[in-house]
């Protein structure tokens, strides 16, 4: 049985203390600027799990903290 590529084969759950939710993306570039736009400074949200799609599976890609962000932003501000 072949499992079919998703049409966004990257996606993102944010995780915060009331929140957790996915979204999907068709590629890297589109994932990270929404993992910046819910990580950044007014955000309930503490970090996003970022998963792509690989041989059938979802892999793990990496998990981003809201205080990485933060501190990105920042320094790009100076």
């Amino acid at each position: 049985m072949t499992v079919k590529k998703p049409s966004k084969p990257w996606r993102v759950t944010v995780i915060g203390p009331d929140v957790e939710a996915t979204s999907s993306f068709t590629s890297e570039a589109k994932t990270y600027e929404f993992v910046r736009a819910t990580l950044g400074a007014d955000s309930p949200a503490t970090s996003a799990k970022v998963e792509y799609w690989e041989d059938g599976l979802w892999r793990w890609y990496e998990t981003v903290t809201a205080d990485e962000i933060r501190a990105a932003q920042a320094a790009t501000k100076k």
